[in-house]
């Protein structure tokens, strides 16, 4: 027979603070407590594979759990000489979740479970106090009909409310006993007219009632949700704990609280808390009434005039305190407490790692180093890596009103506020005459690059995480919303419709990357400023990670930003951004539109200089460290105009006839670009554009060492391969050009020549490549679009319903696809590594940035992972966590 239930109580439990994965955080934190004889309220928990058993078996409990559970209930009524059901001395009892990981509010809770019209008259009569009973009941009528019958809780305000106004009375603690069995009997009445059903009487029935609520709810659509956005697994379920309940609520020397062993906000090592007097634990939550501070310090600091509870229940607060001490330190983390005191009698009823922001997680983990508490490895892998973006962009000031009039996907996090534009054109103007924009477009193209430089944010109504929007505005640092959906951009107007508001261009919003919300108008902001302990730690991080981290970055101040943030080199250098800057592109379109060899070879004299003193400057930027650059990798329409308009400016400013333009560019045009005349095909195909690309790359290199006194170390590397012949071909090319400008500067060029593994074929051919490459750069966006077959623009229409529906766990795009994207990963380390051994192997895909992909890589035993400027520091304390859990095992 399976246990499914653990008891807990009376100095002893069945559990403990390990048994996590049964018996949820709760119930195994619960157990902790009871075991180190601290005072918490006897109970049971029913373990989280009753849940998957609940789901899996059509929503039916195991056969043998009543009986386990009856025992269990059994035993707590030793314990407190009450009777479940009883009469005289009635038990009562919570009924609570307990996920594995914390999911605050996701899922439903019972209180008061127990009451009925006999046991709320003992109830009354036990606490001498009958206001207190029916106060309780209607309370619990009202919990249960909405969390087990389905009736929504307003219905019930909205009956308190006539009620109050009826009797002249403000708050609810204005009630009388009697009034409050009145406000009862006018509930009861509620669900019968609501649900043809009256209020259940037994407590049993009421018991299984909120156990399959609390199971239940584990798959309602906001607990769905939050494991989503923080994946949370749907196997693991939830736990149940049913517990006895106590009273805050039972006159003034009761209260019930909530309670932090140091500062959420700050890091500050001091109790940090509020309680209410008179008041069940859901008081604290709702705001009905303002809550009071525990600490003296805390009351002061706040400008409060209601006294502390430090002041207030002396006797009680040295036990807490004393208690919050002890749990600190036998946790060694800081904790989370919930606690009600019934008529002077403490008592503990949660305790957990408290949820903090990231700089004061910075700070307990390096003050419990300093401490003596925790090691420096320890403290490394207290911090949840994709946290650090909230010290590296502005933050809108969590105290600020939202008017929200759209949402969509947090692609790049910060804030930022501006006037509405529709154009790149439009945003450089506004850069240029100093006014902040926001650039708001359907979706955006390369071609629009110049205009998110210039913007302050860039929101678009289409396109997922790995859009192009989002992939270039993680690159910039520059906060950024994609597909919101619920929005609408009127071009032809100039509009940004959402939420019932219109927005016309010039009109300020804020867009909020962190969160995917967006604002009308300006709202405040917090500006970021690293800390000591930010050092500390990322110090601490570097000192135990085994891969390098390098930045995908295309510009010098993508360089720039990344090497502050701790980049070890650079593992993507996307030349193609740097033809859209000014007048390049016009020069670009010249070479493209030209009918022969000559006329190209006539623009690409034009670029090369052009070219050659980015690479200088990026070089010199980052001297001392690799630095891979990408030759041209996106089919050439790309560069060209789209609309009618654009077609005809283009033709003008080029002295050709719009219709022979148009003519060109439709010849030009493919049908599947992304797996087009793009990449090698174009070097192989036009390789005057690899000789112009291979010169300025190996002349910048010469004379950036010049400049620095350090050579450069330099890596070429060719996109799309498929076929080892090609690599040999471009890299043909690419060796003649470094001969050439060997033999004309007298500077010999050292560099290394590899290829980005894009290709299910170059994979699994990895073995034959590397007989021409010197290295492999995994570039996984169109690894995993080829490996799948579907464009990670397109996929943001279905991906979700994939989650939703549990065909797949996570976005493909944003945490790599271990089983298949991962194993062509692996295949081709190994094979590659079988022909060279000393490979160098990396990756440089968005998901370089992902921690759960950087343990991969870790695991993988790739060198080095790539990822934008303003995610260095979190793919290096991710890096360092994944070394740490490898050599843990």
């Amino acid at each position: 027979m399976s246990k499914w239930v653990y008891r807990f109580g009376g100095g002893e439990a069945e559990g403990r603070a390990t048994d996590v994965e049964r018996l949820g955080g709760k119930g195994a934190n619960l157990a902790e407590m009871a075991s180190l004889g601290l005072p918490v309220p006897p109970g049971l928990t029913i373990v989280a594979d009753a849940c998957v058993f609940y789901f899996e078996n059509g929503r039916t409990l195991p056969d043998d759990l009543k009986a386990q559970v009856l025992e269990g209930i059994a035993a707590i009524e030793g314990l407190t000489g009450r009777v479940f059901g009883g009469r005289t001395k009635p038990l009562l009892l919570s009924v609570r979740s307990g996920a594995r990981a914390s999911m605050p509010g996701m899922m439903d809770t019972v209180l008061n479970l127990g009451l009925n019209d006999e046991t709320v008259q003992s109830l009354g009569h036990d606490a001498g106090d009958a206001r207190f009973a029916w106060d309780s009941y209607r309370r619990f009528i009202q919990m249960y009909a909405d969390v087990v019958m389905g009736l929504d809780h307003e219905i019930f305000e909205e009956i308190l409310e006539d009620e109050k106004a009826r009797l002249g009375h403000d708050y609810d603690t204005d009630l009388s006993a009697v009034e409050w069995q009145h406000v009862v009997s006018l509930y009861k009445r509620m669900i019968e007219d609501e649900l043809g059903s009256s209020f259940p009487q037994d407590p049993h029935v009421q018991l299984w009632g909120a156990i399959r609520a609390v199971f239940s709810s584990w798959m309602n659509p906001r607990a769905m949700t939050y494991r989503m956005l923080h994946r949370i697994p749907e196997e693991w379920g939830t736990a149940v704990n049913v517990q006895t309940m106590v009273f805050g609520n039972l006159g003034s020397s009761s209260a019930t609280g909530v309670a932090f062993t140091r500062n959420p906000s700050t890091g500050e090592k001091a109790l940090y808390g509020e309680f209410l007097v008179n008041a069940q634990g859901e008081d604290v939550v709702a705001g009905i009434r303002t809550p009071q501070s525990i600490t003296e310090e805390g009351r002061i600091a706040s400008g409060s005039d209601k006294p502390s509870m430090e002041k207030l229940m002396p006797e009680t607060f040295a036990e807490f305190k004393a208690i919050c001490d002890r749990l600190e330190a036998h946790y060694r983390e800081m904790q989370d407490l919930e606690f009600t005191v019934e008529r002077g009698k403490l008592w503990m009823l949660q305790t957990r790692s408290g949820k903090r922001t990231t700089r004061a997680a910075m700070k307990i983990a390096v003050d419990m180093v300093e401490e003596g508490v925790i090691t420096e490895e320890e403290a490394v892998c207290r911090i949840e890596p994709p946290s650090l973006d909230q010290l590296l962009h502005p933050t809108i000031d969590p105290r600020v009103e939202r008017h929200v009039v759209g949402s969509g996907l947090p692609a790049s996090p910060g804030a930022a506020t501006g006037e509405i534009v529709f154009t790149a054109e439009e945003a450089v103007e506004a850069e240029h005459e100093g006014r902040k924009v926001i650039l708001v477009r359907i979706e955006t193209s390369p071609e629009d690059i110049h205009g998110m430089h210039a913007a302050e944010g860039i929101l678009t109504t289409r396109g997922g995480m790995t859009s192009h929007a989002a992939v270039v505005a993680r690159g910039m640092g520059i906060p950024c919303v994609v597909g919101a959906g619920s929005m609408r951009v009127d071009l032809r107007n100039e509009l940004l419709i959402g939420a019932g508001v219109t927005l016309k261009r010039g009109d300020t919003v804020t867009i909020d990357g962190s969160s995917g919300q967006v604002l009308k108008g300006a709202v405040p902001m917090i500006q970021p400023a690293l800390s000591g302990d930010f050092g500390k730690l990322m110090a601490w991080a570097d000192k135990t990670r085994r891969m390098t981290v390098r930045t995908n970055a295309d510009t010098p101040q993508d360089a720039r930003a990344a090497r502050s943030f701790g980049a070890e080199g650079i593992g993507l250098c996307r030349t193609e951004h740097m033809f859209f800057e000014g007048d390049r592109i016009h020069v670009m379109r010249e070479m493209i539109l030209a009918e022969d060899e000559t006329g190209r070879r006539e623009a690409l004299g034009k670029l090369l200089p052009m070219q050659r003193s980015d690479f200088i400057e990026l070089f010199s930027i980052m001297h001392g460290l690799p630095v891979t650059i990408r030759l041209l990798d996106p089919p050439l329409h790309e560069f060209l105009p789209k609309t009618e308009a654009e077609i005809a400016e283009v033709a003008k400013a080029m002295a050709m006839p719009p219709a022979f333009l148009a003519r060109r560019i439709d010849a030009i045009h493919e049908f599947n670009p992304m797996l087009g005349h793009r990449g090698c095909r174009l070097a192989i195909s036009y390789p005057e554009i690899a000789e112009m690309q291979a010169r300025a790359i190996f002349e910048a290199a010469v004379e950036a060492g010049k400049l620095t006194g350090e050579p450069v170390e330099l890596e070429i590397m060719v996109p799309l391969v498929s076929l080892r012949k090609e690599l040999d071909y471009v890299k043909g090319v690419i060796d003649r050009v470094a001969e050439d400008v060997a033999n004309e500067t007298g500077v010999p060029i050292a560099y290394l020549a590899g290829t980005m593994i894009e290709l299910p074929r170059a994979a699994i051919r990895a073995h034959v490549i590397a007989e021409t490459a010197e290295f492999f750069s995994f570039g996984t966006n169109d690894l995993t679009q080829t490996t799948f077959g579907m464009s990670r623009d397109d996929a943001a229409a279905f991906i979700p319903t994939y989650q939703r529906k549990g065909i797949i766990e996570h976005d493909p795009f944003i945490s790599l696809d271990f089983d298949g994207v991962g194993e062509l990963i692996q295949i081709a380390a190994e094979r590659g590594r079988r022909t060279r051994n000393d490979l160098k192997l990396g990756i440089c895909g968005e998901h370089g940035g992902d921690p759960a992909s950087i343990r991969f890589c870790e695991n993988a035993d790739l060198d080095y992972v790539s990822c934008s400027p303003f995610r260095v520091p979190i793919a290096r304390l991710a890096a360092a966590q994944a070394a740490i859990e490898r050599r843990r095992g």
